[in-house]
């Protein structure tokens, strides 16, 4: 059977989160907002669709950060915690615990923003937008196949890269693809794709490309094309070629200005990029890298850490 899917939109500061609804026999919702998307936004978009919130038997989500899982738990309750709450096991400490969000943010982050409160919006943040903390019902690892009904099966593929247990959700046989932030293109509204590890997240897209070859993508937020438009909600196999080379593309450029920025050592500086002053003047980026998620110094952290022994640069 041809399963239909619904965008569900759920409002996230500067960012939309962008949910997805799969109608199936067993009904899905991919990523689920923070707290209050279940039941301000969802719940009174899916009654819109003729279909109820209560009915929901899957939530998939594609990674760990606060706007995919914040809303789990609400959504998992107002499902009477019939659904399957399904995570990569990476990413499930993202679901367990709100300190695992303060934790990510201190190793990945907290060193190049030098704000004494930065650390404690980011637990008040955890704090609001989470909606509750417990055990998901099923950690997968990429692979393994998910029967929502019928004829009706999703496959996970493991897409590690922007966080360690990131994944991607396909509907067998209609090459619909949810790859949540997998895919970046040319980053969303900060202007600056973010990525914990650039050679798996450069070998997610790869393998996306060579060995998924999705028909339609979808993506977590509105991320953007090379002129800056943002691509729309359901992309089509043009536009899915242009997210992913795109993607590689500007992948290829970060990673040449952060050797460069390597060779030449990272220094501090009074530079609001420092220690990548140059990388950041090198890709023409001015954007305000200290807001959150703060996509510019965990990306450059990652490329920091790849290149740690480049001469010229710190030693590990």
């Amino acid at each position: 059977m041809t399963v239909r899917i619904h965008p569900l939109v759920s409002p996230w500061g500067r960012f939309t989160l962008r949910s997805f609804f799969i109608d199936a026999p067993e009904p899905a919702i991919v990523d689920t907002g923070i707290a209050t998307s279940p039941a301000e936004g969802m719940a009174p978009a899916l009654e819109a669709l003729g279909r109820r919130i209560e009915g929901v038997r899957w939530i998939l989500l594609t990674h760990g950060h606060i706007d995919h899982v914040g809303g789990a738990h609400a959504l998992w309750e107002l499902t009477g915690r019939r659904a399957e709450v399904v995570v990569h096991e990476a990413d499930a400490p993202f679901v367990r615990s709100r300190r695992a969000h303060v934790d990510e943010f201190l190793e990945l982050r907290g060193d190049y923003i030098h704000d004494p409160q930065a650390q404690a919006r980011k637990t008040a943040d955890a704090a609001a937008q989470i909606s509750g903390e417990f055990e998901p019902t099923r950690l997968v690892r990429g692979g393994e196949v998910l029967d929502l009904g019928g004829d009706v099966r999703v496959r996970v593929h493991a897409m590690p890269g922007h966080t360690s247990g990131a994944v991607a959700y396909e509907v067998e046989g209609q090459g619909d693809v949810f790859v949540g932030d997998s895919v970046q293109a040319y980053g969303a509204a900060s202007g600056f794709p973010g990525y914990e590890d650039a050679d798996l997240y450069r070998a997610s897209i790869e393998h996306l490309r060579d060995s998924v070859r999705p028909q339609r993508l979808y993506l977590g937020h509105s991320y953007r094309r090379a002129d800056g438009t943002p691509f729309p909600e359901v992309l089509d196999q043009t536009d899915t070629r242009e997210a992913i080379d795109g993607s590689l593309e500007l992948e290829t450029r970060i990673r040449a200005a952060a050797r460069d920025q390597a060779e030449l050592g990272f220094d501090p500086t009074d530079s609001p990029y420092s220690p990548f002053a140059a990388a950041a003047a090198s890709l023409g980026y001015t954007g305000d890298p200290t807001l959150e998620p703060s996509p510019f110094f965990t990306t450059m952290h990652a490329y920091r850490r790849l290149f740690a022994g480049v001469e010229g640069g710190p030693q590990a």
